[in-house]
């Protein structure tokens, strides 16, 4: 990162730091339930995250939650786009399928799920999967479909055989795009698994803010939220730092021909 990119997220950290002061100033000028001062949100914070109770009984089974729906997304994803991608006459089969599945909003599925699955985690599995399946699918089909013939016909001019175009040439042109998806996914399934607990659950982070919403314990639904934000920054973080440890060669090369 040069000088500049270390100004600017100076400036973002400081940017952050300011809100945070301006809501502390805000709350205690003009005191009310809804609007507690960050210092008190702070410390519902700091209490949730020495509680065993709650990072067991709640933090953890979310994040599980999220990781298995998530990684069940991803191998979806990369496996049925990459084929629907290299596959022409395949993805215009099943265009109008995806279209149709891509368009219902994830949350509606949530009373399905439950019927056909109960109260337990495969329910809230299968919601998070479903929302976080169409970044990854789409952008690995487009990812797939956009790589460059000349590349292909080079490989070809090399002998090279279609497994080895496959994994040499198309698997890496397409490698970028499938990343973007993969990052947006992300926070979808973030969204989706707070959404599930909050409909049907008696544990997680969802479960555990809706339930301080009912007993009007305000600091530790800002608390919550506020611990939600930071998760998705720190997930977000740890898979830009991934992409640049496997995609730097990309970085690279994009940074030589702009």
């Amino acid at each position: 990162m040069g000088g500049r990119g270390r100004r600017e997220t100076v400036s973002g950290w400081f940017v952050f730091a300011l809100a945070l002061f301006t809501w502390e100033v805000v709350g205690r000028i003009f005191p009310t339930l809804y609007f507690p001062p960050f210092s008190r949100v702070l410390k519902g914070l700091w209490t949730t995250m020495l509680s065993t109770e709650v990072v067991l009984g709640h933090l953890v089974p979310s994040l599980r939650r999220m990781a298995i729906g998530y990684l069940i997304a991803v191998f979806l994803g990369v496996s049925v786009g990459g084929l629907l991608g290299s596959r022409q006459f395949l993805f215009r089969i099943v265009e109008p399928v995806l279209e149709f599945l891509r368009a219902i909003p994830p949350p509606v599925l949530i009373p399905f799920a439950l019927l056909l699955l109960g109260l337990g985690d495969p329910g809230k599995i299968m919601v998070i999967t479903f929302g976080s399946l169409w970044p990854i699918l789409l952008n690995t089909i487009d990812g797939t479909r956009n790589v460059s013939e000349t590349f292909k016909d080079t490989a070809r001019l090399f002998g090279r055989s279609r497994a080895e175009i496959a994994w040499q040439v198309v698997v890496p042109a397409a490698l970028p795009q499938v990343f973007s998806g993969m990052r947006t996914s992300v926070s979808i399934a973030l969204i989706m698994i707070v959404v599930s607990e909050m409909i049907a659950s008696s544990d997680g982070l969802g479960y555990y803010i809706l339930r301080a919403q009912r007993m009007f314990d305000i600091p530790v639904v800002y608390s919550g939220i506020f611990l939600l934000g930071l998760m998705g920054y720190a997930l977000n973080t740890l898979f830009v730092r991934l992409e640049d440890f496997i995609l730097g060669w990309h970085r690279g090369y994009t940074a030589k021909t702009i």
